[in-house]
């Protein structure tokens, strides 16, 4: 009796297996882990929740260096979408063939800003300043392991700022906030969007170029996403893009991307510049 009861056990199970097969729905992630940049921490606060109760889905988030997950992701690590903080951060992992469908979407920009600490009680200066004894302190994104350095380092190369001031590096904006409110570095060049939403600087100078040349923040489904969490991956992508999102993007400090240039795929001509 025994073994007619396991019997029926083992067939019910099996039937059961090949209904959900024969239905062909795709099971569902519990878990959608996004490597994201620091610069995405407020913002996030309300759209994680958002898309967890609409997808029923568990987003697990990782910040941290967009340069760091990049390379976590080229050497297998767990991420299902990755969003950095430098579109070249993806354009890189695209050129080596690490992006899946979905491919490069531009979701957000901002510019680069020279700050100080709120409470700073120095006479502001501007990039321009003339300080040949390298007097002041300047905390950078570091550009071996940070976009925010590498992004920074190009656009300061005309300047000559390395024999202009006393260079700090750090890893990422957080660092450089901390250096500044610590009073170990006078100055600091972050992003508008954090030096808007730290409340512990305030933005003394635009960069060079100012707003007209914006750091533009990728993101993609990435090689490593698991399979069970490839349909819960391109949700979240174009969840991003929506217009809701991107209001709210904008809500956090970050500047409104051209609606033509938001998008492209992976073999767009964006992998070959």
């Amino acid at each position: 009796m025994a073994g007619i009861r396991t019997f029926s056990m083992a067939m019910a199970l099996v039937s059961g297996l090949a209904g959900v097969v024969a239905t062909g729905e795709p099971v569902q992630a519990e878990t959608l882990t996004v490597a994201a940049a620091h610069s995405l921490k407020g913002a996030f606060q309300d759209i994680v929740p958002l898309f967890e109760k609409e997808y029923g889905v568990t987003v697990q988030v990782v910040y941290g260096p967009s340069q760091t997950l990049r390379r976590q992701i080229e050497k297998g690590e767990p991420i299902d979408v990755f969003l950095p903080e430098g579109v070249e951060e993806v354009k890189k992992l695209q050129r080596k063939g690490l992006t899946l469908n979905g491919g490069l979407g531009i979701y957000a920009q901002t510019s680069l800003v020279l700050v100080m600490a709120t409470a700073s009680s120095l006479t502001s200066i501007s990039f321009r300043d003339v300080l040949p004894d390298r007097a002041t302190r300047m905390a950078l994104g570091d550009p071996r392991t940070s976009a925010l350095g590498e992004i920074t380092a190009k656009a300061l190369t005309k300047l000559d700022y390395k024999s202009r001031y006393h260079l700090l590096h750090a890893q990422h904006t957080e660092d450089i906030v901390n250096l500044l409110h610590a009073g170990v570095a006078d100055v600091g060049i972050v992003y508008r969007v954090d030096a808007i939403n730290s409340g512990q600087v305030r933005i003394i100078d635009e960069a060079p170029a100012g707003r007209q040349t914006p750091v533009q923040f990728g993101q993609a489904v990435v090689w490593t996403c698991r399979d069970e969490s490839l349909s819960a991956a391109e949700k979240f992508f174009d969840f991003i893009m929506s217009p809701r999102i991107q209001k709210l993007l904008l809500k956090y400090g970050f500047d409104s991307v051209p609606s033509n240039g938001s998008r492209a795929g992976v073999r767009s001509s964006a992998v070959d510049e």
